[in-house]
């Protein structure tokens, strides 16, 4: 079932977030503050300290107090205002927020936070929505949402339905959560979703761009371990731009509290790298299970690779990559890749993808996939 969300749940959720900012500032400056006071005497510092600590202990309780008030009352007129339509921009604005800060929301139960379900057009996928028995589920990136396959006119899910009849489904789910957490949900979901569909299946193609082809093939793991059926109809999964051995804008984002925490002067602003999400940070070697992370510091460096996953026995398995270079002969596409994720890293070349089953396209970056010709192409080619 579908979560219903209204303007006053929005508020609410940002009421949420605003207090934990606060918070979060309030003890920065409080940290930064006292560092810099433990240079002066400690006949000025002790003093100085004291009142520092005592004005940012009041910042944090008026922030408290600001808060419960807010969520006092939207609690209270919610049930009254009901819900409304959703206003433009509010989808890819809530996808924004839940990558960049999504684990955190899903850990407080904020009403920000996006459950994971199939849609069409935006709305929840029901049965009546089956047009074949050859089942497409397509899966979107980190910090996107399920009606951003729309881009320019052209839609990959709605081009092979029309085209080449399947019957397209869309994921949409919180992307700052693990990947591992994702993957389970997901085979979970895959699971209820074949039982529940109205003709025999015939097929079952997954179709996954950026941290959406990482959250499939760990669904297939964790499918795999839960004896799910759904596994005997998959047939063939693609990725699109998606970092099977990471990507180097999140390590560059690892480094920088690495290097902040050289000083007690920058260290507190090491807790700014550390506000990115858990899927975020999963990006970094391109991690899929749980042992991954559980019981490690995440943000630690020198942490052990993640463990392998080897793509699923039986399965035809598809990638492509983007380079921003005209042709192969430009070094720096191939090491910038789509302008976010290296071309190697999406090629999954320590994978066991055959030569026929990778492909790389230029002078397109990582958006730029979703609806490159050149790509469509090769969807309708290899499906």
């Amino acid at each position: 079932m579908s979560k219903k969300m209204s303007h006053a749940a929005d508020l609410l959720g940002l009421s949420h977030l605003t207090v934990s900012a606060v918070h979060g500032v309030a003890d920065l400056a409080e940290q930064l503050h006292l560092n810099i006071l433990r240079q002066a005497p400690e006949v000025v510092a002790r003093p100085l300290g004291k009142v520092a600590s005592l004005v940012y202990r009041g910042v944090r309780g008026v922030a408290r107090l600001a808060g419960s008030g807010v969520e006092g009352i939207l609690t209270r007129l919610q049930p009254l205002l009901g819900e409304n339509k959703a206003w433009p921009g509010r989808d890819a604005l809530l996808a924004a927020v839940n990558g960049v800060l999504g684990d955190h929301l899903a850990r407080t139960a904020n009403p920000l936070a996006i459950p994971m379900q199939f849609r069409r057009h935006g709305a929840p996928w029901t049965p009546a929505d089956a047009v074949s028995g050859r089942v497409l589920v397509l899966a979107h990136g980190l910090c996107m949402n399920d009606l951003q396959w729309f881009r320019n006119g052209h839609d990959h899910g709605a081009a092979l339905e029309q085209g080449h009849g399947y019957s397209a489904v869309y994921l949409h789910y919180n992307s700052g959560r693990h990947i591992s957490e994702n993957g389970r949900e997901f085979a979970d979901q895959l699971e209820a979703l074949l039982a529940n569909w109205p003709v025999p299946v015939e097929e079952l193609v997954l179709l996954g761009h950026s941290m959406g082809g990482l959250v499939s093939r760990s669904a297939c793991h964790y499918g795999a371990q839960a004896g799910h059926g759904w596994l005997r109809h998959l047939s063939k999964m693609v990725f699109l731009g998606s970092p099977h051995h990471g990507a180097p804008l999140e390590r560059g984002g690892n480094w920088f509290h690495v290097v902040t925490d050289m000083s007690r002067y920058t260290a507190p602003f090491s807790r700014l790298a550390h506000l990115r999400s858990a899927g975020i940070t999963d990006l970094r070697h391109g991690s899929l299970l749980d042992q991954d992370w559980l019981e490690r510091d995440r943000f630690a460096h020198g942490q052990p690779l993640p463990q392998t996953v080897a793509l699923p026995a039986g399965v035809a398995c598809y990638t492509i990559a983007a380079s921003i270079s005209k042709d192969a002969s430009g070094l720096t596409g191939r090491l910038a890749g789509d302008g976010l994720v290296p071309v190697e890293s999406a090629l999954g070349e320590q994978l066991s993808f055959a030569p026929s089953q990778q492909a790389i396209v230029y002078r397109t970056n990582h958006m730029e996939l979703l609806d490159s010709q050149a790509v469509y192409q090769l969807l309708a080619q290899w499906l």
